[in-house]
């Protein structure tokens, strides 16, 4: 006979992203008014079930959160279970600690619980499933790569501030008569630069998923100049590589989720064109502004609809499995086809293609 659901509990892992808690107070809401659940809240990620860091969440923790930034559950890209930092004799050492959740889970008599994260996060959330404990999850990532569901909130939020970001970089580089390159995230995915870049009015887009040709940058900028445009807009993917070269890595980050970080791109792309042109260039690299601020209304209402759907999957006991969004409609797939490979963008992508036809270059 299955056990009865009493007491879930959430936690939010990996990066942050606007929306996060918008998830949370969907998941408190429905769990409290149509269940009658108890709700645990782990602080810090998976942090907080190795540690044991929980509280009791009501709907007077929730309220007034919905359009606020963040995590009000606080949240980190370390702490996995099975690959936990410990000292050992003067050395860090890596360890299995995954006991030490299900023995707090045991504590607060957790039926099962809900991981908001995105493939890092999943794929922990897997592998607990795959030891015992009840699961479900919820994807979030403002890098839209997650290959199960048609869009991760916070998504939305990132591009909009990308697309901000090029309104304004339009009107000084067009006084200065300057190239500007805006660097966005997106990991190894171009959907941050490809959408914000049709959305910004970009001349050139550069993404992970077409190796560019710095020549080929070049010769549409000097195209526009020779048309009189005088200024050029370039946004590029942190993730985007030459032809002939590889990404650019910022630094190594033992420990974490993601241990590769990105980031230079944007400095290296300016630097060749001002050294192969006339053109003075200019690099703006936004960084973790397209984490932080409110949550757009598209995202308020994802996160939402995510929040609800994941409290009724526990209460129809499909564990294991990832809240989806497939056209317009909320669904759910296996945890192991949410984190199976990263969503990129296809080349024959209806993005790809406008952008394309608009006369926007992919350096190719």
């Amino acid at each position: 006979m299955t056990k009865a659901i009493r007491r879930i509990g959430l936690l939010t892992g990996g990066g942050d992203a606007p929306g996060l808690n918008a998830v949370i107070r969907a998941v408190v809401k429905t769990a409290v008014r149509q269940y009658g659940l108890t709700v645990i809240g782990f602080q810090n990620g998976f942090g907080g079930l190795i540690k044991n860091q929980a509280r009791e969440m009501g709907e007077n923790d929730v309220a007034g959160i919905l359009p606020r930034g963040g995590t009000i559950l606080g949240t980190t890209n370390r702490d996995n279970p099975f690959h936990y930092p410990v000292l050992k004799g003067g050395e860090m050492a890596f360890v299995d600690v995954s006991d030490r959740v299900f023995e707090n889970i045991s504590i607060h008599e957790v039926d099962a619980l809900i991981v908001i994260g995105g493939d890092g996060s999943l794929s922990i959330a897997r592998e607990l499933h795959e030891k015992g404990l009840n699961v479900v999850g919820v994807p979030k990532t403002i890098d839209n790569d997650l290959s199960a569901t048609d869009q991760t909130f916070g998504f939305d939020t990132a591009l909009t501030t990308a697309t901000e970001a090029l309104d304004k970089l339009h009107t000084t580089a067009e006084s200065h008569h300057r190239v500007m390159v805006l660097e966005v995230m997106g990991r190894y995915a171009g959907w941050i630069a490809l959408a914000a870049g049709i959305a910004g009015g970009a001349d050139v887009i550069l993404i992970p998923e077409i190796p560019f040709d710095i020549n080929k940058v070049i010769e549409k900028v000097n195209q526009r100049s020779a048309s009189n445009k005088k200024f050029s807009i370039i946004v590029v993917a942190e993730g985007a590589k030459p032809q002939d070269g590889d990404v650019v890595v910022q630094r190594m980050v033992e420990g974490s989720f993601e241990p590769v970080r990105l980031g230079g791109i944007g400095n290296v792309v300016a630097k060749q064109i001002e050294d192969l042109t006339d053109k003075e260039s200019r690099v703006t690299v936004l960084g973790h502004l397209q984490r932080g601020g409110s949550p757009t209304a598209f995202d308020r209402i994802l996160a939402t609809r995510y929040g609800v759907a994941a409290v009724n999957l526990i209460m129809d006991g499909k564990y294991g499995h990832m809240v989806s969004l497939q056209g317009i409609d909320i669904t759910s797939v296996p945890l192991g086809n949410a984190v199976g490979e990263l969503r990129k963008v296809p080349l024959d992508n209806h993005l790809v293609l406008t952008a394309r036809q608009l006369g926007i270059s992919f350096g190719v």
